[in-house]
This record gives structure tokens, C-alpha cells and sequence, in this order.
């Protein structure tokens, strides 16, 4: 079983990426789920979704404590909350920053993770640019299918139009092909 954690705030879109993410590996004929977890349910506040993905049915439905991989929509959680605990020793953390581990303060953590296995992204930047607002939630979708198989991008590019119909899935689907490419490209 694939098991991912999703950290971000209200209003980044977490809930939606866990949705769409199990949406998208459902459509690859794979079992999977989407739990939301909502603390103050307000805008900023931190926010977290877990989706398992596994070629068999699911029968736990308790958050992720181990994740195969962390996707954190905001680096500002990492000083607020252990966003790292669990994280297995093979995992893969997917970043929406344009810095470094180390010009973040986690160069000792990161230091835990083979280094291909950290991926960091500027999805807020390419949300604005391609979607006229700083949701980065689809962005990172996109960028996560270049560095692990758990979904290809088509997958994500039809969950993004079954949540998002018409030219809001377009431009979604736009801004994540951008991150796709960008990664496979820096990769």
C-alpha cells in the first residue's frame, strides 16, 4: 500500500488534492481512498489529508502515521508542526518551495532522505502564473507524477476535470503539466 500525507493550510486546496490524487489512481483501476482531517476549519489554519492507494481493497480508515511520501503545500508548517513524523526511511517529500532544505533550516532532516528522493517545486508561483491565484494543490499533483509512479499525469489530468469541469480544469491541468515538466526537466 502507497500511503501519502498532505500538509498545508486552509485554503491551499489539501482536501481537494487528496481527493483528486485518489480520484486519480482510481481511474488506473487501483483501490484508494481520501480522509480529511480538519482542525479550526478556517482559513490558514494548518490543514492535513491522507489518501492509500494499494491493487487490493482498503480496509483502514485512520490517518497516515508513516507515509510513503509527504507533500507539504506550505514550508511554513515545518516550524510549526512535525511535519517529518512518520516518514519512512524510503520516503519522498514534495515541497512547494523554491528553496533549498538547507535555506529552509531542514538540511538535518532532509539529510535523513536520499537526496533523489526530495523534490522541491515553486507551485504557488506557477499556480498564480497559470491559474491567476496561489492554490498550489494541482500544481504539486503534477509535479509528484514525474518523480513517483504512484499515478501518471493523464490520471491526474481526469481527476482534475471530474473536480474542476471546463476552463478551471484547463488551467489546473496546465499548471500541473508546468510542474511536470519542470521537474522531468531539472530531474
Amino acid at each position: 500500500m502507497f500511503q501519502v500525507r498532505i500538509h498545508g493550510r486552509g485554503g491551499q486546496g489539501v482536501v481537494s488534492a487528496a481527493e483528486m490524487l485518489s480520484i486519480a489512481a482510481f481511474e488506473e483501476g487501483k483501490h484508494s481512498q481520501a480522509v480529511p482531517s480538519f482542525g479550526s476549519e478556517r482559513m490558514g489554519a494548518p490543514v492535513v489529508a491522507y489518501v492509500r492507494i494499494d491493487d487490493k481493497e482498503i480496509e483502514l480508515r485512520e490517518p497516515v502515521l508513516e507515509p510513503d511520501l509527504l507533500i507539504v503545500q506550505d514550508p511554513t508548517l515545518f516550524s510549526a508542526i512535525d511535519v517529518f513524523a512518520g516518514l519512512k526511511e524510503d520516503g519522498y517529500l514534495l515541497v512547494n518551495t523554491s528553496k533549498t532544505m538547507e535555506e529552509l533550516g531542514l538540511g538535518e532532516q532532509a539529510a535523513k532522505l536520499s537526496a533523489d528522493r526530495i523534490t522541491t517545486v515553486a507551485a504557488t508561483e506557477l499556480a498564480q502564473r497559470h491559474l491567476g491565484r496561489p492554490t498550489p494543490n494541482t500544481v504539486l499533483l503534477g509535479a509528484m507524477t514525474a518523480t513517483i509512479d504512484a499515478v501518471n499525469l493523464g490520471s491526474v489530468f481526469k481527476a482534475i476535470e471530474h473536480k474542476f469541469p471546463g476552463k478551471i480544469g484547463e488551467l489546473n491541468k496546465t499548471a500541473a503539466q508546468a510542474a511536470h515538466d519542470a521537474i522531468k526537466k531539472n530531474g
